[in-house]
C-alpha cells in the first residue's frame, strides 16, 4: 500500500495495493511535515565521496563485471536482464547512508561500507511499476529528473512512452499554480531522485498524484507511493532503469518494445 494514503481515492489505493502485493507499510505522515523531513535539496545533501567514488568506477571502467557479486538472495530469480547486465551498470550500489525506509531493500552491506541494493527486488519492481503506469494515458505520465545523469533517460523514456518530462529545476507551480504558462495535471510523477525531485515530490503530494521514484540507500519514502530501489545517481545505472521501464510498459501495453539500451544512454 503507499506510503502517502490521504487524498487519494479508494480505487488508485486498491489499485496499488494489488500491484505491489504484500509491500511492507510505512507509517503514515502528515504531507507537509514528511516533505520537510525527508527531501532536502541536492545542496542540502551531505556528500558521499565512497558512494560517488563507486559510481564513478561503475560509469567508466571497461572491465568485465564481477560475477560472482553477492546482490540477491535468490541466484536463480527470473530477471527482465542477465544479472550481469545490471552489475556492469552499477544499479546495486547504493551509498554509506541507509534510512529505515530503505532498509527493506538492502540486501548486505560491503566491506567498503557501501550498501548493496537487491537486484530481484529492483527487478521486480521495475514491473510493478511498469504495470501501473500501462494503465494511465500516456500522455497524463509526467516524469521529472534534476540529476544530470537521469535528464537524458528520462526525456527519453518520455518520448518512448508518450509521457511528458521536466528535466533540470522544477519550476515551482508547475503542478500546483494554474495561472503559471507552464502548468500541468498529470495523473501520475515518475522521479529520478526524491531529494533531487523534492519539488516535484511536493507538488504532487499536494493535489494527490501518485509518486513512482527510483529510491537510492540513503532515500526516505515517506512521500513515495512505489519505490525502484536503485543507485539513481550513476549514469549507466539510470539508463538500465529507464530503458527497462519504457521497454515493460510498452509491452504492457500490448506495443512493440523496440528500444535499445543504447538509446537510453548519456553522452560523457
Amino acid at each position: 500500500m503507499s506510503d502517502n494514503e490521504e487524498g487519494y481515492d479508494s480505487e488508485l489505493d486498491e489499485e496499488l495495493d494489488e500491484l505491489e502485493g504484500e509491500l511492507d507499510e510505512e507509517p503514515n505522515e502528515e504531507p507537509e511535515a514528511a516533505a520537510e523531513e525527508a527531501d532536502p535539496t541536492d545542496d542540502e545533501q551531505p556528500a558521499d565521496a565512497a558512494a560517488d567514488e563507486a559510481t564513478e568506477e561503475a560509469d567508466t571502467t571497461d572491465d568485465e563485471p564481477v560475477l560472482d557479486e553477492d546482490v540477491m538472495p535468490d541466484d536463480e530469480a527470473d530477471l527482465l536482464i542477465p544479472v550481469e547486465d545490471y552489475l556492469a551498470a552499477g544499479v546495486h550500489i547504493g551509498t554509506q547512508q541507509k534510512t529505515s525506509s530503505m532498509e527493506r531493500f538492502i540486501h548486505r552491506v560491503r566491506t567498503d561500507g557501501l550498501y548493496v541494493l537487491d537486484v530481484s527486488t529492483t527487478d521486480d519492481r521495475i514491473r510493478t511499476a511498469a504495470s501501473f503506469l500501462a494503465n494511465y494515458s500516456p500522455e497524463q505520465i509526467l516524469v521529472a529528473s534534476s540529476r544530470q545523469y537521469g535528464r537524458f533517460p528520462a526525456e527519453k523514456f518520455a518520448d518512448a512512452v508518450g509521457a511528458r518530462a521536466r528535466t533540470g529545476r522544477f519550476i515551482p507551480g508547475t503542478l500546483t499554480n494554474p495561472d503559471y504558462d507552464g502548468y500541468i495535471e498529470p495523473d501520475v510523477v515518475v522521479v529520478t531522485d526524491p531529494i533531487g525531485d523534492s519539488q516535484a515530490v511536493k507538488e504532487a503530494i499536494t493535489v494527490g498524484i501518485p509518486v513512482i521514484a527510483m529510491c537510492d540507500s540513503n532515500n526516505t519514502t515517506s512521500n513515495v507511493d512505489l519505490v525502484v530501489p536503485t543507485n539513481n545517481k550513476g549514469r549507466r545505472a539510470l539508463s538500465v532503469i529507464y530503458w527497462l521501464l519504457a521497454n515493460e510498459t510498452l509491452d504492457r501495453r500490448g506495443a512493440e518494445p523496440g528500444y535499445a539500451l543504447e538509446d537510453f544512454e548519456t553522452d560523457l
